[in-house]
């Protein structure tokens, strides 16, 4: 049966977190807010940008701000080397091999998504790109991990989705999919209680050889 991955994006494929709490940052303190990283997990990983934009600061538009905001993201993107997270290619060309489809899944606006992939030489490796935005709801409802999977025309029990924020993780775990969390910013505990079935390091990690082999051995059982 076919069989497939499902990545996030930031701070999954990519540990893009710092350049996003630094764009934030300068956006709060130009008006006045003050902010902290730990504000940044606290309030903003993994919810979607109208959203945040429009709780801060309710008397100005919130598709601008999150508009400059991400254009300020993808120009510090472009000035430095692409943080990817260790063993993430290697995945991704291992899966291509053994016939696993690959999708992103994101709340990242499409420019974002396009821009990061690029950076990271990953571009030609997933054969669907699912924007949160552009669903009728984007993370944490499922519906963006649905979609994937049905783009890819694989059951939930035939995916494994990776995720690092608590958001997505509920979504990834209420697509029926098997979700992996990965420790880029929370911890074990932080992502299980959002849903998580395992958590890695990073895709490096051997804890991820036996949920790997499941998608070979359709007999065996997911690790817990």
């Amino acid at each position: 049966m076919p069989a497939a991955l499902l990545f996030d994006l930031d701070g999954t494929l990519i540990h893009s977190d710092p350049i996003h709490v630094e764009v934030f940052g300068d956006l709060y303190r130009e008006r006045g807010r003050p902010f902290e990283a730990a504000d940044y997990y606290r309030h903003i990983h993994g919810r979607e940008n109208v959203a945040i934009f429009s709780e801060a600061f309710p008397d100005e538009d919130p598709h601008a701000l999150s508009d400059e905001k991400e254009a300020r993201f993808r120009d510090r993107l472009a000035r430095i080397e692409a943080p990817i997270m260790p063993g993430a290619a290697a995945l991704m060309t291992r899966a291509t091999a053994a016939g696993w489809s690959i999708a992103i899944v994101t709340n990242a606006p499409r420019d974002n998504a396009h821009a990061m992939l690029s950076a990271l030489g990953l571009s030609d490796h997933a054969q669907e790109l699912v924007i949160g935005g552009e669903c009728a709801r984007a993370k944490p409802d499922p519906l963006p991990y649905q979609e994937a999977m049905r783009r890819l025309g694989v059951t939930p029990d035939r995916a494994l989705a990776f995720e690092d924020s608590p958001s997505g993780a509920r979504a990834a775990r209420g697509s029926g999919a098997y979700t992996i969390g990965i420790r880029s910013s929370l911890d074990d505990h932080a992502l299980r209680q959002a849903g998580a079935h395992l958590t890695l390091e990073d895709f490096t990690d051997p804890a991820l050889e036996p949920a790997l082999a499941r998608l070979t051995d359709e007999t065996g059982a997911y690790p817990t």
